[in-house]
């Protein structure tokens, strides 16, 4: 069982798969912090996170990940608040879709100052903190999308393609300080998300409750082991 003293920051906690994985790291019994861009929507999931899950502990700070300033404050929000830091998810994320011709500048740097210097930042930050507590968990939600280009993705593939890169480095730097680093690249996943790209019958896909069980299940692997990615598809994707 997980010790109840255990704090986990989920980026991008207000909905979705960072929802999903903030109630399955409180079931755990971690104390969960999430983030989102607005204050309203941190609010609105922490009321909605205490409501889900019987006993869990919530607290929620309004946080950019394209803002260092902003993950900074956040970091320090946890240190404030708890003291110390377990795991940290690096969860959000945008998507932009589009040819490269018509993908205006503007919408390709906001894709990847959200997908990559944001996790770049939280890890920045939350090393130390992490290190003060003996070690723990970085956790980066990638995609198959960074392994697997495809027309209109420029953006978002850089950025995928970039975090999965950035975190097999990371890997590589604290592995000897306690910290295990891991990837896990979802397919299609059932939300919102794949609607704004387009795909409307979602039956097939993933959910993001099953995402969220490949981060619980990862944070209890034995200290001497480092699943460092974890590709995770669909089961029966429709017949091409």
């Amino acid at each position: 069982m997980v010790s109840k003293d255990r704090v986990a920051l989920v980026t991008g906690g207000t909905r979705g798969i960072g929802f999903a994985i903030a109630s399955r790291l409180a079931k755990d019994g971690l104390a969960v912090v999430i983030s989102g861009r607005s204050g309203e929507s941190v609010t609105s999931a922490v009321g909605r996170l205490l409501g889900a899950v019987q006993g869990g502990r919530f607290t929620g700070h309004p946080a950019d990940a394209r803002s260092e300033s902003d993950q900074q404050a956040l970091v320090g929000f946890v240190e404030r608040t708890h003291g110390r830091l377990d795991v940290l998810v690096n969860n959000a994320g945008v998507g932009e879709f589009d040819s490269v011709e018509r993908l205006d500048p503007s919408r390709f740097r906001e894709v990847v100052e959200t997908n990559l210097f944001g996790p770049y930042y939280a890890t920045h930050f939350a090393v130390p903190l992490l290190k003060k507590g003996g070690g723990g968990f970085i956790v980066n939600i990638g995609s198959l999308a960074g392994v697997n280009a495809f027309a209109g993705g420029s953006a978002y593939n850089a950025s995928k393609f970039g975090l999965l890169g950035f975190s097999e480095a990371s890997m590589l730097d604290l592995r000897h300080q306690g910290i295990r680093v891991a990837a896990i690249l979802p397919g299609s996943v059932g939300t919102e998300f794949g609607h704004s790209h387009g795909d409307r019958d979602q039956s097939w896909m993933l959910s993001s409750e099953d995402v969220a069980e490949a981060v619980s299940d990862l944070i209890r692997f034995p200290d001497r082991a480092i699943a460092s990615r974890i590709d995770l598809r669909p089961s029966r994707p429709p017949k091409r």
